[in-house]
């Protein structure tokens, strides 16, 4: 074989050393993408199957709302904080932690009104309880939230409502003491949920929107929803 015989040959192998590698990347690519397809169809089909309330799907992105509820009832728990709390979370004969089949008490579901005591320590300072973020009659989520507010709440932790100001004086039961911050939401862990997707808080708040209103306690309560 000559020299220019054997250059050619070269050639040749490497141009076809370059298509098999892209056939080949091409392939994986397409297969990464059918994959992550159908794991994001799964979720959604889970969500769905284990929402525990009927859901109000008109206007909504169908998509986002399994995928909103496979977050909020499979990933995160939202209930667990977001109920009346651990004996009411759970239907008689429903607790799972008593061995019992699961059945959610949607009376109480994502209403709030979990108090999880004085904070930061016994004393003359506030008791923290969650919120209800069931919509209102607006449709939107936790009584009412834009969807931008929601994100905010999300990614910042600001507590629109200022319940717990931070004191100035002496601490008189509502305010927080310095150095906790009374524009942020204490116990929530937001600081972990801010690292969600955009995608990810959109859903969660479809799903919220696509929940019954729960009234909670009568006004003036920060729990009250109105619903109609």
């Amino acid at each position: 074989m000559t020299s220019r015989e054997r250059a050619m040959s070269a050639i040749a192998m490497g141009v076809f050393a370059l298509v098999i590698t892209a056939a080949v990347s091409t392939t994986t690519s397409r297969v990464q993408a059918n994959n992550e397809r159908h794991d994001d169809e799964s979720r959604i089909a889970q969500g769905y199957a284990i929402a525990p309330v009927p859901l109000n799907l008109k206007g909504k992105n169908h998509a986002l709302v399994g995928l909103g509820s496979y977050i909020v009832n499979g990933v995160a728990d939202c209930n667990g904080c977001h109920s009346a709390g651990p004996q009411t979370e759970y239907l008689p004969g429903g607790n799972p932690y008593m061995g019992q089949p699961t059945r959610i008490n949607t009376a109480t579901y994502l209403a709030g009104g979990r108090d999880f005591g004085p904070f930061p320590a016994p004393g003359p300072f506030p008791n923290i309880v969650s919120r209800n973020l069931t919509p209102d009659k607006t449709g939107r989520a936790a009584g009412g939230l834009t969807l931008e507010e929601f994100v905010q709440i999300m990614r910042t932790g600001a507590d629109l409502d200022n319940l717990h100001p931070t004191c100035t004086g002496a601490p008189n039961g509502n305010c927080l003491p310095p150095p906790f911050r009374g524009d942020l939401l204490q116990v929530m862990p937001w600081p972990v949920h801010q690292n969600m997707t955009d995608r990810d808080l959109k859903a969660i708040y479809q799903y919220l929107s696509a929940i019954p209103c729960n009234p909670g306690p009568p006004e003036p309560s920060v729990l009250h929803n109105d619903c109609e």
